[in-house]
């Protein structure tokens, strides 16, 4: 009896191998058939399950952000038992620091993709900012969270400091990717703008009152 084909799986393991090779290439180098190569799959089979490259290409934006998603709450689940508004934010944007390679790897190929889509219309058509502005909807959600348990600076805009946050993150990332600075520097820049924004020990007492 013919062993029954996964679609999912395959499909997955296919964009997989996207991300490896773009990782190590650029994404603008990039080739169906390279990624054929890397998955072990013929070009025929990465072709049905794609059709295009700008098909394969937004598949594998989705997959990254489906990673980053689960490293995110990873990180929060690892934060312990109902960490706060701080911790949840310093886990999010920690999660997208190149620290290791599998984040090294997602801020790549990211930053890539918005790159690219400023000159190819079939990827700028697409939504590609919808997830950012996810996480910019979670960030703000956080912070008018700690607003309304009076553990951050009053009269914070908190629109503008989600928007201050990822931008921050965003470039930081880029900093150690070049090797301009190290993981551990970006790390204290982010928490030294946190520790402005939020009122000293009051984010961990906020957290320790709802327990």
């Amino acid at each position: 009896m013919p062993k029954r084909v996964d679609h999912a799986e395959r499909r997955t393991e296919i964009a997989e191998a996207l991300l490896r090779v773009a990782a190590r290439r650029g994404l603008h180098a990039v080739g169906m058939r390279d990624v054929a190569a890397e998955a072990g799959v013929s070009l025929r089979l990465v072709q049905y399950y794609f059709e295009t490259k700008e098909k394969l290409l937004l598949y594998g934006l989705q997959h990254l952000a489906e990673r980053f998603g689960e490293r995110a709450t990873a990180r929060v689940r690892a934060a312990g038992h109902n960490p706060g508004p701080r911790a949840m934010i310093e886990a999010m944007l920690m999660a997208a620091l190149p620290t290791d390679e599998e984040s090294r790897t997602f801020h790549l190929v990211y930053t890539s993709y918005a790159v690219l889509s400023v000159t190819d219309q079939v990827l700028a058509a697409q939504p590609f900012i919808a997830n950012p502005d996810a996480a910019e909807s979670a960030l703000v959600g956080l912070l008018r969270q700690a607003a309304e348990s009076d553990l951050i600076q009053p009269g914070v805009d908190v629109r503008l400091e989600a928007v201050s946050l990822l931008a921050m993150s965003a470039g930081l990332g880029t900093s150690v990717l070049v090797g301009q600075r190290s993981p551990e520097s970006a790390a204290t820049v982010l928490d030294h703008h946190l520790d402005r924004l939020f009122r000293g020990n009051l984010a961990d007492a906020g957290a320790r009152t709802r327990e």
